[in-house]
């Protein structure tokens, strides 16, 4: 018996998203019903929209949520109704070649549910990163839903689902940031802010922190920032450079996905050093470097997939240090919103207004 309820769509690419009524279909086997409780609004939902992933047109939008899982199908084992689940685009298969070498978080085949939701005229839609949560109840793979202590905050809790654990991830899984290290953010919203904070969880004795707005140079400090550059007036990789000694930062996480930023990212790092990309570029974007400095600086330059997380093994103890009061994610919530305001809620995001906004069900 399928169920009716409120969901927000982008209907083509460009226009402005809109609320509707979603068709919900009960799980079939491995799949469960997630009632949503919180969904942060993503930058990557603003590409959706703007027919920057695919044109796959409508989208059902929203993917960082928590929730309690309402129901599920024949074979699901996991989760079951009641479970308080933070939402996941990583539901690993367990059986592909990334699976097999014990590299899950690379895992090439990962699951959604088989069923789609609908309009109510039938027509399909596609959900964003096979989640789609800004809506009252979403349909997911069971391996989608994470579970998690039920006494945290879902508005909180609900950003490891995206960007929160993209940063934390990248500074921590990809990057390798451990104690004692230099760390350099280029690009301080939720996912560089992210990677601040996961720099200072790991012991970090040096986190600079870099952007364009003095705003969001403060927020960062919150998490643990020692230094900033406000890229504006100052050098980059001579201010990196000049912060570390004269040699460059151990770990340099690019948070914004540009070229120019990412060429700095290049220089700022120490011989040897490390860079991360988990920015996400635009397809027209190249970038030229002399192979001779690709060659003579060495180390490593990695792009970071959603922090190269494994759900499983990591939500629940990021959500424990949450409630240990050792990683602040109350702080990514700059304001809770309802379901009919996502669309002002990007407008926030062009101004750099907002960290998060949170969709409150």
């Amino acid at each position: 018996m399928s169920q009716r309820v409120r969901g927000v769509i982008a209907r083509e690419k460009g226009k402005p998203v809109e609320v509707t009524t979603i068709v919900v279909p009960d799980p079939g086997p491995g799949e469960a019903v997630v009632k949503v409780q919180a969904c942060g609004v993503c930058h990557t939902d603003l590409h959706y929209r703007e027919g920057g992933i695919n044109d796959e047109f409508p989208f059902l939008l929203g993917h960082e949520a928590a929730g309690v899982v309402e129901s599920v199908g024949d074979g699901v084992t996991d989760v079951a109704p009641g479970d308080f689940v933070v939402l996941n685009w990583r539901a690993v298969c367990g059986n592909c070649r990334a699976c097999n070498k014990g590299k899950p978080w690379y895992c090439f085949a990962t699951h959604n549910a088989k069923q789609r939701m609908t309009l109510e005229d039938g027509t399909e839609l596609s959900p964003a990163l096979g989640i789609g949560a800004f809506v009252e109840k979403t349909l997911v793979h069971a391996g989608q839903c994470t579970k998690v202590d039920p006494s945290a905050r879902a508005a909180a809790v609900g950003l490891l689902g995206c960007g929160v654990m993209a940063g934390l991830g990248a500074a921590i899984n990809t990057g390798g940031v451990t104690r004692g290290d230099s760390v350099a953010v280029i690009g301080c919203g939720g996912v560089g802010d992210g990677a601040v904070a996961g720099a200072a969880l790991a012991g970090a004795t040096t986190i600079i922190a870099i952007d364009t707005d003095d705003r969001k140079l403060e927020w960062a400090r919150g998490f643990g920032a020692t230094h900033t550059i406000n890229a504006r007036e100052t050098d980059v990789v001579k201010a990196v450079q000049d912060l570390t000694g004269g040699f460059g930062a151990d770990v340099v996480v690019e948070a914004v996905g540009r070229p120019e930023t990412y060429r700095q990212a290049f220089y700022a790092r120490d011989l040897a050093g490390t860079v991360v990309l988990v920015g996400v570029p635009t397809p027209e974007m190249t970038i030229e470097l002399p192979l001779l400095d690709v060659f003579g600086r060495g180390g490593a330059l990695k792009s970071s997939w959603y922090g190269d997380c494994l759900p499983s093994r990591d939500f629940p103890m990021l959500v424990e240090l949450y409630k240990q009061g050792r990683l602040d994610l109350d702080a990514f919530v700059t304001e809770e919103i309802a379901l009919d305001e996502v669309e002002q809620a990007f407008g926030k995001m062009h101004t750099g207004d907002v960290l998060r906004s949170v969709v409150i069900f």
